[in-house]
């Protein structure tokens, strides 16, 4: 074996037992039955409750690029599943939408996410704040992440990733980024380092992922999404700026520099990591030892409507 593939292994050796080491510290704390209102799903760090949107530390080994992935929404699956802004210590749960669970449709011939789908903890999109280049403001959410390795995910579950590139979604008029990463202890992360290397391993993928975004909302009446660059998906380089700039609006949100309550929203800052944080909270507080003990429980049936497949016209296969 050549020295420059043995340092290669050996890199890669390092990036397997860093990511193993930073994965087994957390867990799940559930609470109901998935595909139910009440259904939540705490994550853990040596059994104490964290904020996955606060607590997860952005950089798992910021020195080797790897980043910190929360999944909300495993791929293939459709509950669309997302961490709650607004709870304290940022639960993931079920999104609702007058007053129903929200499920997305299968659009022909994607069923359900076609990636495991979550966000970056210690990111957040500023709505106060107008990207000069997609002339539209930020979404008010976590950054959101389409992880693109082979295996599937699970709800709550803390991957370590590499950043691959990043799509501008335009949803509602707002600026929806999504980064395209993948597992670091996936088979062809060593393969994987920039936007071009995921259409010469994976092609098709992000033609995919770009009419995905587009069609998605159709089979609910809404219109077709656009994006920004006319769909191009961005290099490393870019996607990495963009992250950098969430974090530090994160920054800003959790020291207190931006409202983290305005007129249009309220967002729970609570933590228990950023002692200099107006959010902080200490375990003793009531707020967290009333949090609610694991009490998971089988599925719920889901409505065999949500199975259905919507043929789009506009969706080119």
């Amino acid at each position: 074996m050549s020295s420059i593939a043995l340092r290669r292994l050996s890199h890669q050796v390092r990036l397997f037992s860093s990511s193993a080491a930073m994965a087994s510290q957390y867990t799940t704390r559930i609470i109901g039955a998935p595909n139910t209102l009440e259904h939540r799903v705490y994550i853990e760090k040596d059994g104490n409750v964290v904020s996955p949107f606060h607590d997860i530390p952005l950089f798992a080994d910021q020195n080797n690029g790897i980043l910190n992935m929360v999944v909300e929404v495993p791929r293939w699956t459709n509950a669309k599943m997302e961490i709650s802004k607004e709870e304290p210590f940022n639960p993931i749960k079920q999104d609702i939408k007058k007053g129903r669970l929200r499920y997305v449709r299968n659009c022909f011939p994607h069923h359900g996410y076609i990636w495991n789908y979550g966000a970056f903890p210690q990111t957040w999109e500023d709505p106060s704040q107008m990207h000069p280049e997609t002339k539209a403001k930020g979404d008010n959410d976590p950054l959101d992440v389409c992880e693109i390795g082979e295996q599937v995910g699970y709800v709550g579950q803390i991957k370590q990733v590499k950043v691959l590139g990043i799509m501008a979604l335009l949803d509602e008029g707002e600026t929806d980024w999504k980064v395209i990463v993948i597992d670091v202890r996936d088979p062809l992360a060593s393969r994987m380092n920039d936007i071009e290397d995921v259409e010469r391993q994976l092609p098709g993928l992000i033609r995919a992922t770009n009419e995905w975004f587009r069609i998605y909302k159709i089979p609910d009446g809404k219109p077709e999404n656009n994006f920004a660059f006319s769909g191009e998906a961005k290099n490393k380089k870019y996607a990495t700026e963009i992250i950098h700039e969430c974090h530090e609006a994160w920054r800003r949100l959790i020291s207190g520099e931006s409202p983290a309550k305005t007129a249009s929203y309220d967002i729970s800052i609570r933590n228990v990591t950023v002692p200099n944080s107006p959010g902080y909270t200490r375990k003793d507080d009531p707020a967290y030892t009333s949090l609610p003990p694991d009490s998971r429980k089988p599925p719920a049936p889901i409505d065999p409507s949500i199975s259905k497949w919507f043929y789009i016209a506009s969706a080119q296969v």
